[in-house]
């Protein structure tokens, strides 16, 4: 086997791109699952009693997989096309804070604001 081969079937940087091996994406497929399947037992079973715990819990989960995703199946790292690779990561990291963040704000306001009359009629006998 020789070092060109050696580096292929490892998935290492040849040439600017990363190329993937069939290793890399299993292991890329079963963490997936993985951090799938633990935010889905959490909420099946109310492991955590404080729904505000267990959102965070899972928002921590979603964007270790959102990195999961970006190394074992878009490749990305500090070295490939010069950096910006990873300029791209940074960027993409910035857009999902913005929108879980906003979607949280929005979903609690329209919560908190939809039906102020809903609060008045559980106190009613």
């Amino acid at each position: 086997m020789s070092a060109h081969d050696h580096a292929e079937d490892h998935g290492h940087v040849h040439g600017g791109a990363a190329h993937g091996s069939f290793k890399g994406y299993l292991t890329g497929f079963v963490l997936s699952v993985i951090l799938t399947a633990i935010p889905f037992w959490l909420v099946m079973t109310g492991f955590i009693d404080d729904k505000q715990v267990t959102a965070i819990v899972i928002m921590a989960f979603a964007v270790v997989q959102i990195v999961v995703h970006m190394v074992f199946f878009l490749h990305m790292n500090t070295a490939s096309e010069g950096g910006w690779s990873m300029l791209a990561l940074i960027f993409t990291l910035i857009l999902v804070v913005i929108v879980l963040t906003g979607s949280l704000w929005v979903m609690y306001h329209l919560n908190a604001n939809m039906m102020p009359g809903l609060h008045d009629m559980r106190e009613m006998p």
